[in-house]
C-alpha cells in the first residue's frame, strides 16, 4: 500500500444551489436544515451537510447547514435568503 488515509477527514453531503429550487418544489421545503433534510430522506442522521454555489438560486430560502462556500453564501443573501452555520 502506497500513501496514507487521514483520520481526520471530514466528509460532507453536497448540496449545489441549483439543486435547491427543484428541492424545495418537490418536498415543499423553506428551511433548508438538517432536521428538514433528514425527515425528507435526503442526508442520514449524522451526516454533514455543505451547501456549494454552482448553479442559479431564484427563491428565498433560509439554510442551516454545517459549511457552505463563499460564492455559495453571496448568491443566498443576493436572492434574500439567509444563512448560518451549525456545528
Amino acid at each position: 500500500k502506497r500513501g496514507f488515509k487521514n483520520i481526520n477527514r471530514v466528509e460532507y453531503k453536497v448540496l449545489n444551489i441549483g439543486q435547491i429550487d427543484h428541492l424545495a418544489e418537490k418536498y415543499g421545503i423553506t428551511e433548508f436544515s438538517l432536521q428538514n433534510l433528514y425527515i425528507n430522506s435526503l442526508i442520514s442522521q449524522f451526516d454533514n451537510v455543505k451547501v456549494l454555489g454552482n448553479g442559479e438560486i431564484k427563491g428565498k430560502f433560509s439554510f442551516k447547514v454545517n459549511a457552505i462556500s463563499e460564492k455559495a453564501k453571496l448568491a443566498i443573501e443576493a436572492a434574500g435568503g439567509s444563512v448560518e452555520i451549525v456545528k
